[in-house]
């Protein structure tokens, strides 16, 4: 097995990983704000969505397991 540092790799790596990261167009601190968000209130709103339908899905299997029994 090659040395991994004698052959340069992980210094050839590590400098294309620079390359790499500095094309990256990252987001401003507004746009990641108003993109979080974004994201809190879809969560809060899936949740809300998934209570309600849990509550009335629960109401109708306690009411079929009162009309078997």
């Amino acid at each position: 097995m090659t040395n991994f540092l004698t052959n340069n790799k992980l210094v050839k790596y590590l400098r294309e990983s620079k390359q790499e990261l500095e094309k990256v167009a990252w987001p401003t601190q507004q746009q990641t704000t108003r993109y979080s968000i974004i994201v809190v209130i879809f969560v809060v709103a899936l949740a809300v969505y998934f209570g309600v339908l849990d509550y009335i899905l629960n109401l109708g299997l306690e009411g079929l397991i009162y009309l078997t029994s």
